[in-house]
């Protein structure tokens, strides 16, 4: 199997995971470093795609992702991850990162999936390959360059 898709969560994998909050409600995220530079060495082998389920942080999601990184970035709730991939991509041609308790449905249907250290014991579990780094801390560029080795070796 040549991975074409590769589809990462963001909360808990491309940030920490933790919300910050001001009396005015969601207001920062924290994202890790050098993710963005591995997605890039990513990109002539597979089309990068990231999901959200955070309605109230997407504005911050989308900053980062679209307009920094230039990444397509889904509203996809965690529970209809499966049905979304389904819909716009072949299962077994697509990788799938995710860290939460309903990833490991997603994750064990998909072609490949990663999981960072610190995601959802299930997600671990289901995982192909489980990062040594946390989600935003490098686990995304660790992922890709596992990817890099795994899958396109030259």
């Amino acid at each position: 199997m040549k991975p074409k898709i590769f589809v990462l969560d963001v909360d808990g994998v491309l940030t920490n995971g933790q919300f910050l909050y001001d009396q005015n409600g969601k207001s920062h995220k924290i994202f890790g470093a050098d993710d963005s530079d591995a997605l890039k060495l990513l990109e002539p082998f597979v089309k990068i795609f990231f999901v959200t389920a955070d309605k109230r942080g997407f504005p911050i999601s989308k900053k980062r992702v679209v307009d920094d990184m230039g990444y397509p970035l889904e509203l996809v709730s965690s529970h209809d991850r499966i049905n979304w991939i389904e819909k716009n991509f072949k299962l077994s041609e697509t990788i799938y990162m995710g860290d939460g308790f309903f990833d490991n449905i997603t994750m064990s249907r998909v072609g490949y999936s990663i999981a960072p250290s610190n995601s959802d014991p299930k997600a671990k579990d289901v995982a192909n390959y489980v990062t040594f780094r946390q989600g935003g801390d490098r686990a995304v560029a660790e992922a890709c360059m596992h990817l890099l080795e795994v899958f396109f070796k030259e």
